[in-house]
């Protein structure tokens, strides 16, 4: 079973987001997402500034097996990237939730992060 943390929110699409204390949204895929991908060889990442609405393609993984569109879980603008990515695209592997994170995004409309799935509700989702 993949981990899960519960304090995260999830997209049926396998992103996960985060609060940060500057307002900012963390964003990356999860261990179960990873997992089905397998090894990492490639991160394309969004350019910072640019703004996407929630489910639009902003990203994209690319590993041994297929490449994988990302989705934007919420809509906002691009404040950071993960450069270490560039160099290191295995960190999404190793550390899905932490060194392996792809994004921040500054969300134009925060009532959308109520839309997205709890621990629970994800974990329901793969398990189908």
């Amino acid at each position: 079973m993949s981990n899960v943390p519960n304090t995260l929110k999830y997209r049926d699409s396998h992103e996960w987001v985060r609060k940060e204390e500057d307002g900012s949204y963390t964003v990356g895929i999860t261990e179960h997402a990873q997992e089905l991908l397998g090894d990492m060889v490639f991160v394309d990442l969004p350019e910072v500034g640019t703004t996407f609405t929630a489910g639009e393609e902003c990203a994209v993984a690319e590993s041994v097996k297929a490449a994988s569109d990302i989705y934007a879980p919420i809509s906002g603008e691009i404040v950071a990237v993960n450069d270490a990515l560039s160099d290191a695209p295995e960190q999404v592997n190793s550390e899905p939730y932490d060194g392996g994170w792809l994004f921040k995004i500054k969300a134009s409309d925060e009532s959308e992060i109520d839309a997205l799935l709890d621990a629970d509700a994800y974990k329901a989702s793969i398990d189908e």
